[in-house]
């Protein structure tokens, strides 16, 4: 008989995304209609909880689907979310659904990547912004952050690259805490080994090509500031998720677009497609 260790039973499991969530025994118990007392035993392995009460904790808690699945079999359980691959014709309405957001978006660049960042779809805007990447970091499968960091990929035409490339690393090692997946840790420590490219000497387009946020205005939101066809064009990031989803793989899409952040990019982008 296979007997799970002190350390990754369901029980440590849940206290761990207890611990994540900044949570005592208390509030979470109150949050699931149970006791203090009954939480602490299944933290501890003296109470297995059913399979209603892994789920509901898991709720409350805001675990990713995946680790649902993960606790459900730590506790004795079978997964309740499917993983459906996204070309299987089940998910049709998804893929005409983010097809429809993307082309929506156009000019202006947007994709939708999975839980370790591949490139799933795209639209006519992004392919425009990866004009001169070699062809070789555009074979399939594309991956979104070794396309924007590696130095023959977007990275030698970020104007803020230190800044960008360390919220991008920020942003995989919250991923990280998330979700244990030795793909998304390799690809971290292989884009985080990536060498910077030196900064740009001076910003391209002439005077107030670069008048968007980060350019002597305080900005709401940090901008990503890239060069395209000779010109400062500045960004910014919103990400997107489906709500309530019931399976794996719509779990764990994200719909990132980049959104003018002056008139000046607006209207650089509109004009190539004119």
């Amino acid at each position: 008989m296979t007997t799970v260790a002190p350390d990754t039973g369901v029980g440590p499991q849940l206290r761990g995304w207890r611990e994540r969530r900044r949570l005592s025994q208390l509030e979470l118990a109150l949050r699931a209609d149970s006791s203090a007392r009954h939480i602490s035993f299944v933290e501890t392995g003296r109470a297995r909880p059913s399979e209603e009460m892994v789920l509901r904790l898991a709720d409350h808690l805001d675990v990713p689907v995946r680790e649902r699945n993960a606790l459900l079999v730590m506790a004795g359980y079978a997964p309740r979310f499917t993983q459906t691959a996204l070309g299987d014709p089940a998910m049709a309405p998804v893929r005409e659904a983010v097809e429809r957001l993307l082309q929506g978006y156009d000019p202006y660049p947007a994709l939708v990547v999975d839980a370790t960042y591949t490139v799933m779809a795209s639209n006519q805007g992004m392919r425009m912004l990866l004009e001169g990447v070699p062809e070789r970091l555009l074979t399939p499968p594309l991956n979104a952050m070794r396309l924007t960091l590696h130095p023959g990929g977007l990275a030698p035409r970020i104007l803020n690259l230190p800044e960008w490339r360390a919220d991008l690393l920020r942003q995989m090692e919250r991923q990280m805490a998330l979700v244990r997946s030795p793909e998304l840790r390799a690809l971290y420590e292989e884009v985080a080994a990536y060498p910077v490219p030196d900064r740009p000497s001076e910003d391209p387009g002439g005077p107030g090509a670069d008048a968007g946020p980060g350019a002597g205005a305080p900005s709401l939101a940090l901008p990503l500031r890239i060069t395209h066809r000779g010109r400062a064009l500045s960004f910014l990031s919103s990400i997107a998720t489906f709500n309530t989803p019931m399976d794996v793989t719509v779990a764990e899409l994200a719909i990132e677009t980049l959104l003018p952040a002056d008139r000046e990019t607006a209207d650089h982008l509109r004009s190539l497609v004119a």
